[in-house]
């Protein structure tokens, strides 16, 4: 288990001078809302009441598409359940102070059930973001053919109309919905910016790593969209009392197509854009749908096409990009893991066989790994190193044999889960999160061990001082406010390096760390595995090419070919064995 931490790093305050400006817009945009019926006819008043609710659905497409990279048609099914269980209630119980509290908590609790169902089965392990597509179009679909089969229960395709709603005018309505898409946009505001909101951008950009890093990326979207299930609901209920009609188009497909027109036009993983997205386009719908129906219908679509080739962040797109100026967070000094002492494998591989259909891959592995040993494995292309560690470091393989992990059976379980045994796991191709900074990589490598809060971006970064080490001999500890896209390769290897140390493993995993690099790069990431398991116990398993880096910095070597683990023994033995440069002498000639 990981040493805590005693006292905890500063949180920044998100308000900075952009977040004071904003909440300045915000103050404005509530006055003009406020006041807004009284220069508005109730026809309009009616329209931008929609359009506003419109918005906050807007937003929940945002937050899941633009900031966690869930590409959703869902939404209009649980807005659509949460303005129908609203109507409902309504239309065949009455209404009164205790049926329209009734609908309210009916409308948000079903839609986060439904919601809950659907990321479950969107998100199962090993899941793609197509499959999530795929279930977010059906639904809809569903909930739809089940309102027109309800008859007189659910108005069919006529829907319902005419019951009791709640009698606060169209001004307040106007103002209600005005005032719930500025609470809500400005809470998802400071969320996205928060460092909770980096766990969903580090979804978005690189769900494997997330997950290598022992984010439960399943578990974050399933609560997400769940939660967004909710909000999605409540604007349901919000529609049904102002508009005074439900009709089965609002929970069908192509609802949630328009949502994500809105989203695209507007601007994704930008908030703003996507609401004034949804007000813009359903205003001007609401006047030009009248005289010019199609033609309106093929101008959005002809709009929507050219934004997704030319302008892939939307109208949000037309705006400067703000330059990151925020000052380099502090950096504090966790104590390393303990050097653990016993003689104890940490890692048991027995009778490992991995197979795809009749291609044997791995066939009768065995092999031991105790604390502080640093073991490499060689061999040529092909003979199985990668997938030796993928095995290792994902429970989920379908393989014969076992691997335990500190007398732990990996079977079955997920990256995160054999993460949270305490295997780090470092990529053959530095993977890193491309669209943050280099703190706030290092960040969510410690989000495990310190738990990202909704509200703040914490302003210091506690790390063990083998991380710290990593940062100071490559100059990246006078870059973390600098963007990762912007670092050199051999920067990124010891980037993704720094950031496996930083989550205290007992076992680190390396595929290839020294390809592309310098000979100067090549000597620090040797010193650094060095002191890892030689000074600090750390155990290590190295999959490299080069035997003469080999040589220098490990205990034993490793040989596979064909599948098959060939040798097992001291440095100099396999070095210098007839069968490794046999091995090697094929590859040249290959």
């Amino acid at each position: 288990m990981a040493d805590r931490v005693h006292s905890s790093p500063k949180r920044g305050r998100l308000l900075t001078r952009h977040g004071t400006g904003l909440a300045l817009l915000g103050l404005l945009t509530l006055a003009l809302v406020l006041l807004g019926p009284l220069f508005l006819d109730r026809f309009t008043q009616n329209v931008l009441t929609r359009s506003m609710i419109y918005a906050m659905m807007a937003i929940t497409v945002d937050l899941l598409w633009g900031y966690t990279g869930i590409l959703t048609f869902g939404q209009s099914a649980f807005f659509g359940a949460g303005a129908y269980a609203t109507a409902l209630i309504l239309t065949h119980v009455g209404g009164g102070a205790q049926n329209f509290a009734l609908a309210l908590v009916l409308s948000v609790i079903l839609p986060m059930a439904l919601a809950a169902l659907v990321g479950w089965l969107s998100f199962y392990h090993k899941s793609t973001p197509l499959y999530a597509s795929v279930i977010s179009l059906v639904v809809p679909i569903v909930l739809s053919q089940a309102i027109f089969a309800g008859g007189s229960f659910t108005g069919s395709s006529s829907g319902l109309v005419g019951y009791p709603v709640m009698k606060l005018g169209a001004a307040n309505y106007f103002r209600l919905a005005g005032v719930a898409l500025i609470l809500f946009a400005g809470l998802a505001w400071i969320i996205v910016r928060s460092d909770a909101g980096r766990v969903l951008i580090a979804i978005r950009d690189n769900p494997l790593r997330a997950a290598y890093l022992g984010i439960r990326t399943q578990r974050v979207q399933i609560i997400l969209m769940t939660v967004l299930g909710g909000v999605a609901g409540l604007c349901g209920f919000l529609y049904a009392n102002a508009g005074r009609i439900v009709a089965p188009e609002i929970a069908g497909f192509g609802f949630g197509t328009q949502m994500i027109v809105w989203t695209a036009l507007g601007g994704r993983a930008s908030i703003f854009g996507p609401a004034l997205g949804a007000i813009g386009i359903d205003y001007l719908g609401a006047q030009l749908s009248g005289s010019m129906p199609y033609v309106w219908q093929l101008i959005i679509g002809v709009l929507f096409v050219v934004m997704i080739l030319f302008m892939p962040r939307g109208l949000a797109g037309l705006l400067p990009r703000r330059q990151r100026t925020a000052a380099a967070p502090t950096l504090a000094t966790l104590p390393d893991r303990p050097q653990e002492s016993s003689k104890d494998a940490l890692l048991s591989v027995t009778g490992l066989r991995k197979a795809y259909g009749n291609f044997v891959v791995l066939d009768g592995i065995e092999l031991e790994v105790r604390p502080g040993e640093l073991i490499s494995v060689v061999g040529p292309n092909g003979a199985g190193k990668t997938t030796f560690l993928r095995c290792l470091s994902d429970g989920t393989e379908t393989i014969q044999g076992t691997i335990t992990l500190a007398g732990q059976n990996i079977a079955g379980r997920p990256p995160e889960d054999v993460v949270a045994l305490g295997i780090g796991r470092k990529f053959q191709v530095a993977s890193v999160f491309e669209s943050m900074t280099v703190a706030e990589c290092l960040r969510l490598a410690r989000a495990t061990h310190e738990r990202p809060t909704l509200w703040n971006r914490a302003s210091g970064i506690h790390l063990p001082s083998a991380a710290l080490d990593i940062l100071a001999l490559t100059g990246l500890d006078k870059k973390l406010a600098e963007p990762v896209s912007g670092l050199s390769h051999g920067m990124r290897q010891s980037l993704e390096l720094a950031m496996v140390v930083a989550m205290l493993p007992r076992l680190i995993l390396l595929d290839e760390p020294t390809a592309g690099l310098t000979k100067a790069e090549r000597t620090l990431i040797g010193e650094v595995l060095k002191r890892l398991t030689q000074e600090l116990g750390y155990a290590a398993i190295l999959i490299e090419h080069d035997l003469d880096f080999v040589k220098e910095i490990s205990q034993r070597i490793v040989v596979l070919h064909q599948g098959r683990l060939v040798m097992d023994g001291p440095v100099e033995e396999v070095v210098n064995s007839e069968l490794v440069r046999s091995i090697y002498s094929g590859m040249a000639h290959d």
